[in-house]
């Protein structure tokens, strides 16, 4: 399907977790941390890293079992972010050739759009020497709505001056696939991301073994 977009393609939007960055080990720690804080059991990694995407007040409400009381929820949350703050770049990495492929297509609009709060994903991204190469950087809270609701990469494509059709989401998730949906962008889903994803529910329109595969789709 990669043929169908070569030349065609003006931007690109991406997710920041399991896309960009390798952020799995930070939040999965942060996450026991908060659990032991409250006094519950800790998850294995790779549960812990299922419910990323979504959201750090999902991703907690998922680690406390789905269903917890509001101010469980809410001294939860407030742990959890400020350990996150604090050790958000001991272990954070981007993936192998995200700097060289962000090199290339240095002379096309990208953007950022992400469900982690938007001061700690700049900062991040600010950590790893990433920001400069993209226009905008929005986070979770930087609309009223999230992912897969289409306002924040729709209104990406409007300051970009790109339609749907000329962009691509590159995500890990269901949640990206269905954000580009929604927006009526180009999907593109990376195989080497951590974020959960029913292929035969929400099939993208091209998957990544690399970043540097994006390239060749790009005008």
């Amino acid at each position: 399907m990669k043929e169908n977009f070569q030349g065609n393609v003006k931007a690109l939007v991406f997710d920041l977790d399991g896309t960009l960055i390798d952020s799995k080990r930070d939040l999965v720690l942060s996450v026991n941390a908060t659990l032991r804080e409250l006094g519950r059991a800790e998850l294995a990694e790779d549960l812990a890293a299922s419910y990323v995407g979504s959201g750090a007040p999902i991703l907690i409400s998922r680690a406390l079992g789905g269903a917890p009381q509001p101010d469980e929820l809410e001294r939860a949350l407030k742990f959890f972010l400020g350990h996150y703050e604090e050790h958000k770049l001991d272990f954070t990495k981007e993936y192998p050739g995200v700097r060289e492929t962000l090199e290339q297509l240095r002379g096309v609009p990208m953007a950022v759009l992400t469900n982690k709060p938007v001061n700690i994903s700049v900062r991040i991204m600010e950590g790893l020497g990433l920001a400069q190469f993209f226009r905008v950087i929005y986070g979770g809270n930087s609309f009223a709505t999230k992912k897969p609701d289409p306002l924040g990469a729709n209104t990406i494509l409007e300051e970009l001056g790109v339609t749907g059709e000329q962009a691509v989401m590159v995500g890990d998730s269901e949640v990206d696939v269905q954000t580009a949906r929604n927006a009526r962008m180009i999907s593109a889903i990376v195989n080497f991301g951590f974020g959960t994803h029913d292929r035969k529910a929400h099939p993208a329109d091209v998957y990544l073994d690399r970043m540097e595969d994006l390239v060749p789709l790009v005008s």
